[in-house]
C-alpha cells in the first residue's frame, strides 16, 4: 500500500498582545486544544543528527523527516524566495506505524543498530522501542490556539509549552512532491498581514527545550547544523 505524505511548511514566529489582536481582527479562531509530545531516540541521538523527529502525540506516532527541498536549491531563487526559503522549515510528515517502524529501522540499521527484529509493532505495543535501544529524551504539554484567515489556506497556531515557552507557528501542508515555493510565498503574504518582521529564524519549543533541560544534546546538533 502507498501511503500519501505530506509536507509541512512551516515559519516560527513570536507573538504578542498586538500579533493576537491583529488575529482576532482578520482571522477566525478554529479552537483551541492541548496535547502531550514524548520524543525519542537512541542514547547517541542518532535519528535526531539526521533531523529525524520520532514523537509520540497523544498517543498517536509520528515521524517528521527532512525534504530533499530542507537543505539544497536555495541557490537558484531570488533574494525574497530565498529569505521566504530560509524561514520555512519543510519536514515530511508520516502518520503509519509500519512505515515509520521501517525508516527508523533503516536509520540505526546505517548505524549498526538494528539487531534482529520481529515483525512490525502494532498501535498500543511499544517494545520496539526497547529493542530498538529508543528511549524518551524530551517530554512536554502544549496549549494550542489555531486561525485561519479567510483566505490563502494558511494556519495559524499560538502555542503554549508547560515549560514556559510559546511561540507561534505558520503552517502550509502540501502534497509530497507539491509545490513548495507556493507555499512558501503564502505564509510570506500571511506574515506581512499579520505585522510580522524579521529575517532570521525564530526558534521552536524543541530548540528551548534542548537548550535549556538537554544541552549536551543541543550542542551535539548545533555541531551538526541540524540546528
Amino acid at each position: 500500500i502507498l501511503f500519501q505524505m505530506s509536507v509541512e511548511v512551516e515559519r516560527k514566529f513570536l507573538f504578542s498582545d498586538d500579533t493576537l489582536k491583529t488575529l482576532e481582527s482578520i482571522g477566525v479562531c478554529v479552537g483551541e486544544h492541548q496535547f502531550h509530545d514524548q520524543y525519542y531516540d537512541t542514547p547517541e541521538s542518532e535519528l535526531t543528527l539526521r533531523d529525524m523527529w520520532l514523537r509520540k502525540r497523544n498517543g498517536c506516532w509520528e515521524l517528521k523527516c527532512p525534504t530533499s527541498t530542507s537543505s539544497s536549491g536555495r541557490e537558484e531563487l531570488s533574494g525574497e524566495q530565498s529569505v521566504a526559503a530560509v524561514l520555512c522549515t519543510c519536514y515530511k510528515e508520516i502518520n503509519n506505524l509500519p512505515e515509520i517502524y521501517q525508516r527508523v529501522r533503516e536509520v540505526l540499521k546505517e548505524a549498526g543498530k538494528d539487531g534482529e527484529l520481529e515483525e512490525t509493532p502494532s498501535q498500543g505495543d511499544d517494545s520496539w522501542l526497547s529493542r530498538l535501544n529508543l528511549s524518551c529524551f524530551a517530554e512536554y504539554t502544549t496549549t494550542r490556539r489555531s486561525f485561519t484567515l479567510r483566505e490563502g489556506g494558511v494556519q495559524i497556531d499560538l502555542d503554549q509549552a508547560d515549560f514556559g515557552h510559546h511561540v507561534g507557528e505558520l503552517e502550509v501542508l502540501v502534497p509530497e512532491g507539491g509545490d513548495v515555493q507556493s507555499a512558501q510565498e503564502k505564509i510570506t503574504e500571511t506574515a506581512l498581514k499579520l505585522g510580522l518582521t524579521g529575517d532570521k529564524q525564530v526558534e521552536g519549543k524543541m530548540n528551548v527545550f534542548l537548550k535549556r533541560y538537554r544541552p549536551e544534546q543541543y550542542e551535539k546538533l548545533l555541531r551538526a547544523h541540524v540546528l
